[in-house]
């Protein structure tokens, strides 16, 4: 046993030993090379405007990935707008070797202990989706966050225009007193159209970047009185209360179907559970189910059926508000 953890342990050492030499490494001395020649230059101050010139993202540090990545365009593009609401500095490239990194890892180590490739193989497929899972939760808390915060943003906006400011202004109000990670996005905004973006486009792009129903809501809103005319801030005040209402049915909603998701959580959580603990106390018979011709096709029957299983209970509980 303790040559097995070891082992694993190395391995995790070696990869992102790796990982760190060829992707971090680099772009850290480019980065300090880049700094340097615009200091010997122009000096500090022409280094920061030079700085507020906006680079173009890159899904990799390297040119070969980063040229896949580019003609998987509506792949790359998915995940960078992920990464972008997770508010995660990590690239698409990076992202995608990390999941690489350890489906070898799982497939090598767990072919290793247990003699059987498949058995590897089917864990590493399940760690490399992993990183991608840890990001979509990081994404899904933060939007969760951001539409906590959202009303009171929007009530700030209808006092700032109740007190004569203009929507701009607002908008730079809420950047500078609201928390996060509603001022990020509301300071993006502001800067976005500070910098010779038309509102409309502006406010369009924060819809993209926030897939939220309340944040059309304001968009449309906002975009419509521009068109029309009208009251913004008595506009912006009933869509605040409207936005609190719909947020308390949502809660509601949460709790009446917090059974189904822990009856979900748990059914998926217990097969797994008991064949970790039939290898630990019967070996024998978990190996008896592993050698027979018919326990591989048996143990992906019962991981469709698993899938299958988890994914309606998550359509029954996922109610719309």
């Amino acid at each position: 046993m303790p040559l097995v953890t070891g082992t694993f342990i190395v391995v995790v050492v070696v990869v992102f030993a790796i990982y760190w030499l060829m992707f971090e490494r680099s772009e850290t001395r480019k980065q300090g090379s880049l700094r340097k020649r615009l200091h010997a230059a122009a000096g500090p101050k022409a280094a920061k405007r030079i700085a507020l010139l906006k680079a173009e993202d890159k899904l990799s540090a390297m040119k070969p990935l980063d040229a896949a990545l580019a003609r998987t365009s509506g792949i790359a593009s998915s995940l960078q707008q992920l990464l972008a609401r997770a508010d995660m500095r990590q690239t698409v490239g990076g992202l995608v070797l990390t999941s690489a990194c350890l489906f070898l890892a799982a497939w090598l180590l767990i072919g290793w202990m247990t003699r059987l490739p498949w058995i590897g193989f089917v864990v590493g497929c399940l760690l490399a989706c992993a990183p991608y899972l840890a990001v979509r939760f990081k994404a899904t808390r933060r939007m969760r966050t951001f539409e906590e915060q959202f009303p009171e943003a929007i009530d700030l906006i209808a006092r700032a225009l109740r007190a004569g400011h203009a929507f701009t202004t607002g908008l730079a109000l809420v950047a500078e007193e609201s928390p996060q990670p509603v001022a990020g996005e509301f300071r993006l905004l502001y800067d976005q159209q500070n910098f010779g973006m038309s509102l409309a486009d502006a406010m369009k792009d924060m819809a993209q970047r926030v897939p939220l129903l309340d944040a059309r809501f304001f968009v449309t809103a906002v975009l419509t009185q521009r068109e029309s005319g009208g009251n913004l801030a008595e506009i912006l005040g009933n869509l605040a209360n409207v936005m609190r209402e719909r947020f308390k049915v949502k809660r509601q909603v949460r709790v009446l179907s917090a059974h189904g998701r822990i009856t979900g959580w748990v059914l998926a959580g217990l097969p797994p559970a008991l064949a970790v603990a039939m290898m630990i106390t019967s070996p024998g018979h978990m190996m008896t189910l592993v050698n027979d011709p018919m326990g591989p096709p048996m143990i992906f029957g019962a991981l469709f059926l698993q899938i299958t299983g988890m994914l309606i209970i998550r359509k029954l509980v996922n109610i719309e508000y």
